[in-house]
């Protein structure tokens, strides 16, 4: 079978590589669809265990089961979790299941970026659920975003009626925006230095405007005086990251949804956040329950992702792919499909 083997952003290779034979409690996907994540691109995080085959927003058709598979037959539509918790650790039994050692360790084999996947027992257990009909499979691709995304609102203790602030309005700050204005935000205030992103920040509902004006006034006049009760950090730039240290309100919460490089620091300013009761925190994939909201906000139309694909190509193009996400100009959401 073919699949895209990854070695540096600026070098991804179809190759030829054997297709996968599944075991019991197994099953095999042929993949449908598949979402290139920003994550893909991020070389620091990648190159290191490259060569490889990436790929985890994956939807498919199941095309074999092994023995004992339960709940899914062959030509079931399916959504794959590449990384699935076990539900009873100790990170599990506190709500913190993308800290679990098994959800760190899973994976499907080889990767999303390939016609066929095998799907281990442990994820056909715990992380493969039925595509809703109403759901294409390029719609599909966006469950694991969407609920990483759910995820970290939840992490911000987020409540309807917040004033939420999006630093960076790529695909992820934008499904914040999404999401944010669905559960009932508002204003929801964001930020990027792309005229292109900035359009579908507004056309998302967004006070949408250039990272570089002065944001905290900006936010003030239109959240009555008061910063933001939130701020979502979509972007790693350490200017991004001064200026969210300025926007927050106190008694607010500061999200790292994107970090800065390994290694490098961030300064805080511990008296004011000490005084202010400023929350610093972080989000980090998604679990089961993000899965679930997710496929029922798209499900029901609730957040719309349709006009986020602006790239639909082949596997044979998945180069071009790549490097349209890592360049990141007039490019959103980029899938392959095998």
């Amino acid at each position: 079978m073919r699949a895209a083997m990854y070695y540096k952003n600026s070098d991804v290779r179809v190759v030829d590589v054997p297709k996968p034979k599944i075991g019991s409690g197994e099953a095999l996907l042929k993949v449908k669809a598949c979402g290139i994540c920003g994550s893909d691109v991020m070389e620091w995080y990648r190159v290191k265990r490259a060569p490889l085959v990436l790929g985890h927003e994956a939807t498919g058709d199941i095309a074999e089961v092994g023995p004992g598979v339960k709940g899914f037959k062959v030509g079931d539509r399916v959504f794959v979790s590449h990384h699935v918790p076990c539900g009873v650790c100790h990170y599990c039994t506190k709500g913190k299941e993308t800290s679990c050692d098994l959800l760190r360790t899973t994976n499907i084999d080889p990767g999303g970026f390939a016609e066929f996947a095998r799907i281990p027992e442990i994820n056909v257990q715990l992380g493969l659920y039925h595509l809703p009909e109403e759901m294409s499979y390029a719609e599909g691709t966006f469950i694991e975003p969407l609920g990483c995304v759910l995820r970290g609102l939840r992490q911000s203790h987020f409540h309807a009626g917040n004033c939420v602030v999006v630093l960076g309005s790529g695909i992820a700050g934008l499904l914040q925006i999404k999401a944010a204005i669905a559960l009932g935000a508002g204003p929801v205030i964001a930020t990027d230095v792309s005229e292109f992103r900035l359009g579908l920040a507004k056309k998302a509902g967004a006070l949408a405007m250039d990272a570089c004006v002065d944001v905290p006034d900006v936010i003030r006049k239109a959240n009555h005086g008061r910063l933001a009760d939130i701020v979502m950090l979509c972007t790693g730039a350490m200017s991004a990251i001064e200026q969210a240290m300025k926007s927050v309100d106190r008694g607010g919460t500061i999200l790292f949804f994107a970090t800065p490089a390994p290694g490098q620091a961030v300064p805080l300013p511990a008296n004011e956040f000490w005084r202010d009761e400023v929350t610093v925190t972080s989000s980090y994939g998604a679990g089961p329950r993000d899965l679930r909201e997710a496929i029922a906000m798209l499900r029901s139309r609730r957040v719309l992702v349709e006009d986020l694909i602006t790239h639909r190509l082949p596997l044979a193009e998945a180069a071009k792919g790549f490097q349209l996400t890592a360049e990141a100009k007039d490019s959103l959401k980029v899938i392959l499909e095998p």
